[in-house]
C-alpha cells in the first residue's frame, strides 16, 4: 500500500433490482477517510481506513444505498493525517472543498479530531469519529458529529473498579499523560481506586515515541508496587511489558491500549506478554465477538493479509451507521437531515462492536454510543475475554450532558 494519500476506489455493482426498481438511478457517493496511515498512530488508523473501505464494498455489492428513487455506490477517497492536527484539518479542507465529500470517516486519535472538531460545526459535512477517546469531542453541542467509540473516563472508571476488587492497593502508572485522553482514563481510574481504600504511588511518564523505559521501570521497582497500569499507544507500552520482564518485576501489568496479538508481537514475547490484561471497550477480540464479529475478522483477514485490530470496527460501524442514516433521512444532500437521522438511529444489525443503547438509539443526545467494557488477558498468545467491566451507559450519558 503506498503512503501519504491514496484513494479507495469500490467496484461497482450492476444494479438488478426488477421491473419495481427500473426507475432508480445507479449513483455514486463520494465519503472521505482521514487517519493515521502511516507513523506510530497507523496501528489504530491504517485498520481503520481498511474497514471503511470493506464496509464500501460490501454495501456495494449487497445494491447499495436507496436513497429516494436513486440507488448510490459508495467511493471511498482517504487522506494520512498522520495523527497530525494540523495534517487533519488539511485533509478534511480538501475532502470538502476540492473533493466535495460531505461525510468524513475514521479518525483513530484525539489530538488530529480534536482539530477537525474545533471547525466542522460551520461545514456542510458530517464527522463520524472512531477510535479517538477524549471526551470533549463529544460534549461541544456539535450537531453534525457522532463518534462511535466511548470516552477515555468512562472506561477508566470500570478499570479502578476491577483493580481495586482484584485487592490491589499499592498501584504505579507508567504511560503517556501528558495526552488528554490518557491522563482522564488514570484519572477516573484513580478515583475508583481510591475510594477503594488503594492508591497510585508514582505517575511516571513516557513519550508516544519512547522504546527504553527501564528508568521509569527501575524506579517503580524500588516503590514495590503490588500492580502495574500502563497507558499509551501500542508499541511504546509493549516495550514496557517486555521491560518489566526483563528487570524482574513480579507485579500484576494492567493495561489501556488495545491493539492486536501481531502488534505487540512486534516488540514482546509471548512469555513476556502473559499474564497481562488489558482494560479497554468490549472490542474485536475473537473470544469475545459476536458472529458479526468472527465474520468481521475472518473477511478483513482475508482481504488485508493480516488481522484486524480490535478497535478497528469502531469506523467499519461508522460506515453501516451513515447507510442507515442516509436511507432513513431519504436525501445524500441535506447533512443536517442526515445528523439527526444518526442520533435517532437504532443500532444497525451489521455492526461488530457490543453497543449499549441510550433510550433504544445507538448515539445519545450527544452524538455520542457506548460500548460494554471488558477484562481481556494474554494467555498462550492471546488476548482472551475473561469478564465484564461495570458499565452504566446511561448514567454516564447523563453526566457526559452536563459538560460542556
Amino acid at each position: 500500500m503506498s503512503l501519504g494519500t491514496f484513494k479507495f476506489t469500490t467496484a461497482l455493482v450492476a444494479l438488478a433490482l426488477g421491473a419495481t426498481a427500473s426507475l432508480a438511478k445507479d449513483r455514486t457517493l463520494d465519503i472521505g477517510v482521514t487517519d493515521a496511515l502511516t507513523g506510530g498512530a497507523a496501528v489504530y488508523g491504517l485498520p481503520q481506513a481498511n474497514a471503511v473501505q470493506m464496509a464500501a464494498e460490501e454495501i456495494n455489492a449487497a445494491g447499495g444505498i436507496k436513497v429516494g428513487d436513486d440507488v448510490y455506490k459508495l467511493n471511498v477517497i482517504a487522506y494520512d493525517d498522520k495523527a497530525n492536527p494540523t495534517e487533519a484539518s488539511n485533509a478534511v479542507r480538501k475532502l470538502i472543498d476540492r473533493d466535495g465529500v460531505k461525510y468524513i470517516l475514521g479518525f483513530c486519535c484525539s489530538g488530529a479530531t480534536g482539530a477537525v472538531a474545533s471547525f466542522i460545526s460551520n461545514e456542510d459535512a458530517v464527522m463520524l469519529v472512531g477510535n479517538a477517546a477524549e471526551r470533549s469531542i463529544t460534549t461541544q453541542g456539535i450537531e453534525n458529529l457522532v463518534r462511535t467509540r466511548p470516552p477515555a473516563d468512562y472506561t477508566g472508571a470500570a478499570a479502578g473498579k476491577f483493580v481495586a476488587g482484584k485487592g490491589h492497593k499499592r498501584v504505579a502508572v507508567l504511560g503517556a499523560l501528558e495526552v488528554g485522553f490518557y491522563a482522564s482514563y488514570v484519572d477516573a481510574f484513580e478515583a475508583e481506586l481510591n475510594a477503594a481504600g488503594g492508591e497510585i504511588i508514582t505517575k511516571e511518564l513516557f513519550a508516544l515515541k519512547d522504546r527504553d523505559m527501564t528508568p521509569q521501570l527501575t524506579k517503580i521497582r524500588g516503590m514495590e508496587p503490588d500492580a502495574i497500569l500502563v497507558v499509551g499507544y501500542v508499541e511504546p507500552a509493549a516495550f514496557v511489558y517486555r521491560q518489566a520482564v526483563e528487570l524482574g518485576i513480579d507485579v500484576p501489568r494492567y493495561g489501556f491500549t488495545s491493539g492486536s496479538e501481531e502488534q505487540f508481537l512486534r516488540v514482546a514475547t509471548s512469555e513476556q506478554m502473559e499474564g497481562v490484561w488489558d482494560l479497554r471497550p468490549t472490542e474485536l477480540t475473537l473470544l469475545s465477538a459476536t458472529e458479526n464479529g468472527i465474520a468481521y475478522h475472518e473477511n478483513y483477514s482475508e482481504k488485508f493479509g493480516i488481522s484486524p485490530s480490535p478497535s478497528s470496527p469502531y469506523a467499519y460501524d461508522q460506515t453501516y451507521a451513515l447507510k442507515d442514516a442516509l436511507e432513513a433521512a431519504g436525501t445524500v444532500e441535506d447533512t443536517e437531515a442526515v445528523a439527526a437521522a444518526l442520533r435517532d438511529l437504532p443500532v444497525p444489525d451489521e455492526v461488530v462492536m457490543q453497543y449499549l443503547p441510550v433510550d433504544g438509539k445507538m448515539f445519545d443526545s450527544n452524538g455520542q454510543a457506548y460500548t460494554s467494557n471488558g477484562a481481556f488477558q494474554w494467555q498462550d498468545g492471546h488476548w482472551v475475554f475473561v469478564e465484564d467491566l461495570p458499565s452504566d451507559a446511561a448514567a454516564y450519558s447523563e453526566f457526559l450532558s452536563t459538560l460542556d
